[in-house]
């Protein structure tokens, strides 16, 4: 497990550029997650990895393309001071998990191993030998991600077709 750090104001055309969002399918867009700010991301980010970022992370456009490519290249998940409100709503409907802790995104560096319990909302860096808490999701929120996504949650209790 790697950690990817960015600053603040990763905007969602730097998450997926602009000019790939006819892209066919999800691992599409994650072949070019990130690439007008770190070329090397695509092709070096593997399952379970973690993205840290400053303030503002997801601003921008309202498009669910961006989360989309973090999940689609297997990000884990997002930990950033704080995030872009409408980027936060759409993490949350594709099932992808986002901690907002300000500490965390501060202190995590390239190359700590980070556990996340997303139940709790701690986020331990192992490396550094520290813990930093995060607010849990309320469990309306926890079922949506453990379900992969609003609309599937909704299909599981028979709530849309």
């Amino acid at each position: 497990m790697k950690v990817y750090r960015y600053g603040d104001n990763v905007d969602t055309d730097v998450i997926i550029p602009a000019r790939y969002l006819n892209a066919p399918d999800e691992k599409s867009l994650a072949s070019h997650c990130m690439e007008d700010i770190d070329a090397q991301f695509a092709g070096t980010v593997e399952p379970g990895d973690i993205v840290v970022a400053g303030a503002n992370f997801g601003c921008g456009s309202s498009r669910e393309h961006a989360p989309l490519a973090l999940k689609a290249c297997g990000v884990k998940c997002v930990i950033a001071a704080s995030f872009a409100r409408i980027f936060y709503r759409n993490a949350i409907n594709i099932g992808f998990p986002i901690l907002e802790c300000p500490e965390a995104a501060a202190a995590i560096r390239v190359g700590d191993m980070v556990a996340v319990d997303f139940g709790t909302g701690v986020i331990t860096d192992e490396t550094l030998g520290k813990t930093f808490q995060a607010a849990p999701f309320p469990a309306f929120i926890e079922e949506i991600i453990e379900s992969g996504g609003l609309l599937k949650s909704l299909k599981a209790r028979g709530v849309a077709k």
